[in-house]
C-alpha cells in the first residue's frame, strides 16, 4: 500500500498547485507594484526639486524641460515589463482554503467510496498463501468486499469443505447459486455440503438438490457420488454400485479418484453378497463404433499440392450436427495413408460415431491448416456407423 499512497500524494501536490501558483503569483504582483509606486514617488519628487531651482533661477526653462524629460525616461525603464495587476474576487484567504479542503475532502471521500481494502487484497492474492488458514481468511476478506462475486463464494465453499467445515460451506454454496444459477455442479456442491452439515442424515432438501442437479446433468459427478455415499450408509447397496458406477464411467482413466472408488463398488458388491442377496449385471454398454479408411490423393492432383499442406480426415453425421464426429489431421507427406476414425477421435463427448446411425467419410486438403475450408475434397458415400469393412476414399475434387 505505501506505493499507492505515495502515488496519491504525488496526485494531490497536483492539485494543490493549480490552487497555490495564483497566490504566489498574486504576491509577486503586489511586489511588482509596490516597486511602481515607488518609481513614480521618486519621479515626483524629482519634478519637485526641478520646479525649485527654476523659481530661484539656478534652471531655465530649456534646463528645466531638459530635466523633466531624464526623470520621465528613467520612470519608464524602471516600470518597462511590469504587468497590470490583476483584481481577484475571491480574495486571498479563499484558494489558502481551498489548498487545505482539498485534501481533507479527498481523502474523506476516498475511505468512504474508494476500495483500499481491494487493492490491499489484490497485493496478498499476489503472493502465494502459507497455510490453508491464511488462504481461507483471504478468501474470506475477498468476500466481503466482494458479495456479488460468484467465484469469490464457490472458492470459500470448496476451502472450507476442506477443511471439514460443512455448514459454513453450505452457507457459501447456496450464496453462489443465487449468484450464479442453478447449473448442476453447484446444486451438486451444496448438497454435499448440506448433507455433511446435517450429520449424514439424508433429507428432503438434499433429495430435492440431487434431483435437480441430475435432471440437467445426468452425468453430474458430485450428486453420483453423494448419492453412492447416501445408499451405502442406507445399506442400499445395490444402489450404491449403479451410482458409483455411473460416476466411475465419467472419470478419466488416469483420475486418482478412480481406486478409491472401485474399492467401494467392491465392499458394496462384498456386503449385499454376505446379505443374500445378489449383485444386479449392468445393461450392456453400446458398442462403440470405428472406421478403418484408406486415403490417397487423384493423380492429377499430385502436382497442385505441397508436401506441407493439411489433409483433415473426418467423419459427420448424415441427419446431425455439421460439427465433426471424429477427426485426425496428416500432411499431404503422408498420403497414402490408413486411419481409424472411432469414439475415442470425438471432439465433444455427446458428438460420437456410436450416436449416430448413418456418417460420411470426407478427407479435405487445406493449405491454410484450416478444417473447415480448403482447396481440395474426397467425399464417401454414406454408411452406416457400424461399418467394419474397410473403406477407401480418393481426394479427387474441388473444395467448393
Amino acid at each position: 500500500m505505501i506505493d499507492f499512497w505515495l502515488a496519491a500524494v504525488l496526485l494531490l501536490l497536483v492539485a494543490l498547485s493549480f490552487l497555490l501558483i495564483p497566490v504566489l503569483r498574486s504576491r509577486r504582483a503586489q511586489r511588482e507594484e509596490d516597486r511602481t509606486a515607488l518609481n513614480v514617488a521618486l519621479y515626483q519628487e524629482r519634478v519637485a526639486e526641478l520646479q525649485a531651482q527654476q523659481e530661484e533661477g539656478v534652471l531655465d526653462a530649456a534646463q528645466m524641460d531638459a530635466g523633466r524629460a531624464e526623470a520621465a525616461r528613467e520612470l519608464l525603464a524602471d516600470t518597462e515589463g511590469v504587468e497590470a495587476p490583476q483584481v481577484s474576487r475571491l480574495g486571498k484567504p479563499w484558494p489558502l482554503l481551498a489548498a487545505i479542503l482539498v485534501p481533507v475532502l479527498g481523502l474523506g471521500l476516498y475511505l468512504h467510496f474508494g476500495a483500499s481494502d481491494k487493492v490491499e487484497l489484490t497485493r496478498e492474492f499476489s503472493q502465494a498463501p502459507k497455510t490453508m488458514e491464511e488462504m481461507t481468511q483471504r478468501l474470506e476478506r475477498a468476500v466481503a468486499a466482494q458479495p456479488d462475486s460468484a467465484e469469490g463464494t464457490y472458492f470459500l465453499g470448496r476451502t472450507y469443505m476442506a477443511q471439514d467445515r460443512p455448514a459454513d460451506a453450505a452457507k457459501m454454496f447456496e450464496r453462489t447459486v443465487n449468484l450464479a444459477g442453478r447449473q448442476p455442479e453447484l446444486l451438486g456442491q451444496w448438497a454435499q455440503a448440506q448433507y455433511f452439515a446435517d450429520g449424514k442424515k439424508w433429507s428432503d432438501k438434499v433429495q430435492a438438490l440431487t434431483d435437480e442437479a441430475l435432471k440437467a446433468d445426468p452425468k453430474e459427478v458430485t450428486s453420483l457420488g453423494l448419492l453412492g455415499i447416501a445408499a451405502f450408509e442406507g445399506e442400499r447397496y445395490q444402489d450404491a454400485i449403479d451410482y458409483w458406477n455411473r460416476l466411475l464411467a465419467q472419470l478419466p482413466p488416469d483420475d486418482k479418484s478412480r481406486e478409491a472408488l472401485q474399492g467401494g463398488i467392491v465392499r458394496a458388491t462384498e456386503k449385499l453378497v454376505a446379505s443374500g442377496g445378489k449383485v444386479a449385471q449392468a445393461p450392456a454398454a453400446k458398442a462403440s463404433a470405428l472406421l478403418k479408411v484408406s486415403v490417397d490423393l487423384a493423380a492429377d492432383l499430385k502436382s497442385k499440392v505441397q508436401p506441407g499442406d493439411s489433409v483433415f480426415i473426418f467423419a459427420r453425421a448424415i441427419s446431425g450436427p455439421p460439427a465433426p464426429l471424429a477427426v485426425k489431421r496428416m500432411t499431404v507427406a503422408d498420403l497414402p495413408v490408413t486411419v481409424e476414425l472411432g469414439d475415442a477421435d470425438a471432439m465433444m463427448p455427446q458428438l460420437k460415431l456410436s450416436n449416430f446411425p448413418e456418417v460420411q467419410l470426407v478427407a479435405r486438403i487445406s493449405r491454410a491448416g484450416k478444417p473447415t475450408a480448403g482447396e481440395w475434397i474426397g467425399r464417401s458415400q454414406p454408411l452406416a456407423s457400424s461399418t467394419t469393412a474397410p473403406q477407401t476414399l480418393t481426394i479427387d475434387s474441388p473444395d467448393k
